[in-house]
C-alpha cells in the first residue's frame, strides 16, 4: 500500500512539474533538429558499416566453407552515406536579403507616358 501511494505521489509531482515547463525557444528547437540530424546520419553510417561487415563475412564463408552450396540471393548494395553535412543555418538568410530603403527616402518616379 505504501509503495503504491509513493508511486502515485511521484507521478503526480512529475506531471505537475512537466506541465509548468515553458515552450522551447527557436534556438533550442534548432539545436534539437541538428542533434536529430546528426543521430540519423550516425545511424546510416552504422547501417553501412554493418552491411559491409556482413558482406565480408559472407564472402569469407563462401570462400572457405561454401563449396558446393547454392549461391546467396542477390542483396542490394551497401549505400555509403558519406560525410555529415550540417544543415544551412537560417540565420544567414536574413543577412543576405537586400537592404530596405531608408524611411525618409522617396521612391523613384515612374516616367510619364506620352500620348
Amino acid at each position: 500500500m505504501k509503495k503504491t501511494l509513493l508511486v502515485l505521489s511521484a507521478l503526480a509531482i512529475g506531471f505537475s512539474a512537466a506541465a509548468k515547463l515553458p515552450a522551447p525557444s527557436e534556438e533550442a528547437k534548432a539545436k534539437a533538429a541538428e542533434a536529430a540530424a546528426k543521430t540519423a546520419h550516425g545511424n546510416k553510417v552504422a547501417d553501412f558499416q554493418l552491411c559491409k561487415s556482413r558482406e565480408k563475412v559472407a564472402a569469407h564463408y563462401y570462400k572457405t566453407n561454401g563449396k558446393g552450396k547454392a549461391a546467396p540471393a542477390a542483396t542490394p548494395a551497401c549505400a555509403d552515406p558519406g560525410a555529415y553535412k550540417p544543415a544551412e543555418t537560417t540565420a544567414a538568410a536574413p543577412a543576405a536579403a537586400p537592404a530596405a530603403a531608408p524611411v525618409g527616402a522617396k521612391p523613384a518616379a515612374a516616367p510619364a507616358k506620352k500620348g
